[in-house]
């Protein structure tokens, strides 16, 4: 049996709500990812932050990245996955919700990596890899 420990990539890191666009971005560089998981004060996540969200919702609009924080774009239901979850759950979850990148957590609710679409590509078959493309992006 497959689990969401065995395809995610590990050592995801959160940044809080409180820290500015600009800081994220720089974190995003350094770990050479595309999105952050955020966390509020009590360090439970409250949204995922996309370097597409930096630059539309905030540089397209004409915002300052140094004076907008992350929480400011943290939106909608955080969605999560256990790391003992088997892979079939995590393609319901990301192909129910339309999301493309899925937070790991453990059983002390502790992040430890996170799912992408490249980490399912390598794990699935074409065709398995293909319906769920086709749940993401209807």
């Amino acid at each position: 049996m497959t689990t969401a420990a065995d395809i995610m990539t590990p050592g995801a890191q959160w940044i809080t709500a409180s820290e500015t666009l600009d800081r994220a971005a720089q974190v995003m560089r350094e770990l050479d990812v595309g999105a952050l998981p955020v966390s509020d004060a009590d360090e439970r996540m409250c949204g995922i932050l996309t370097d597409r969200d930096i630059v539309v919702k905030c540089v397209a609009a004409g915002h300052d990245p140094s004076r907008v924080t992350a929480g400011d774009l943290a939106q909608g239901t955080p969605r999560w996955i256990a790391a003992d979850a088997e892979l079939d759950e995590v393609l319901d979850e990301m192909g129910d919700h339309q999301i493309r990148r899925l937070p790991v957590i453990d059983g002390d609710k502790r992040l430890v990596g996170m799912i992408s679409e490249a980490d399912l590509a390598r794990e699935l078959s074409d065709d398995r890899i293909a319906d769920f493309v086709t749940r993401i992006y209807a």
